[in-house]
């Protein structure tokens, strides 16, 4: 385990915080190593409903890779794309956990953080944040997983515009780029998040599973099968559908069970 991931719970969502606010919450190789295996626990915990990705503090989200690691981490192309495959496969637990995820953005969100922060479902920042990718700086590229989340979010004309200028821009052009969903006070930030991740939480847990599945297999550009189709109908064979039809009738708040 790395010191530089912290991981709590309250009730059905746990938050996971990257824990270096003397470095802009940076991570280095044991932090990139450690978040994988956190959210991919975190993923098979079938008692949680929600994941929310924040960083220490109120200065920074994450500023990505620790560059101070680069004598010795990044000084070649091998030893280059070694860690390049390793944060890839951080960036893919995120992307691939199964519960909704939420990034909590307070303060600078740059390089190695936006890309992690693509990778959530969702992300709600303070009115003073910061976002880019100033790669272009340092002589380095986003490497093909990387740069895919980017252009998720905003298409390949925003993404291009991204890295070729890299220039640093506020919280109101992420938001007219699509790179955040909600802009909010810096001190309502936590609050907002926690009245999203209690909204997500409530409703069905197999539902929002069964949403991040179709919503992916969505982007990708092949006919879907008839199995595929049916799929979409298995929610009404399950004990939430009837806890939450039966719920609707009698008008009270449904208590969802995950089965």
């Amino acid at each position: 385990m790395s010191e530089f991931i912290q991981v709590t719970r309250d009730q059905r969502i746990a938050t996971v915080t990257f824990n270096r606010p003397d470095k802009m919450n940076a991570l280095d190789l044991g932090a990139w190593e450690c978040l994988t295996e956190t959210m991919k626990a975190l993923s098979d915990d079938d008692g949680l409903r929600c994941v929310v990705l924040r960083g220490a503090g109120e200065k920074a989200f994450s500023a990505g890779a620790d560059i101070e690691e680069f004598p010795t981490r990044r000084m070649n192309a091998q030893q280059a794309e070694a860690y390049g495959r390793l944060t890839q496969r951080s960036m893919q637990a995120i992307a691939d956990c199964r519960h909704p995820t939420v990034a909590l953005i307070m303060g600078v969100c740059v390089g190695g953080g936006l890309e992690m922060a693509t990778m959530c479902d969702m992300r709600i920042c303070g009115s003073s944040s910061k976002f880019g990718v100033p790669v272009n700086r340092l002589g380095l590229v986003m490497s093909y997983g990387e740069l895919g989340g980017l252009i998720a979010l905003a298409g390949t004309a925003v993404a291009l515009e991204i890295v070729l200028e890299g220039r640093v821009f506020d919280a109101r052009e992420a938001l007219e780029k699509r790179l955040v969903n909600r802009v909010v006070d810096d001190a309502s930030v936590a609050e907002e998040v926690g009245a999203a991740t209690r909204r997500i939480s409530a409703g069905a847990p197999l539902v929002a599973r069964w949403h991040k599945q179709f919503a992916r297999r969505l982007a990708v550009p092949t006919p879907i099968s008839e199995e595929e189709w049916r799929e979409a109908y298995a929610c009404f064979g399950t004990e939430d559908f009837r806890i939450g039809y039966q719920s609707f009738l009698n008008k009270t708040r449904p208590d969802f069970v995950g089965r």
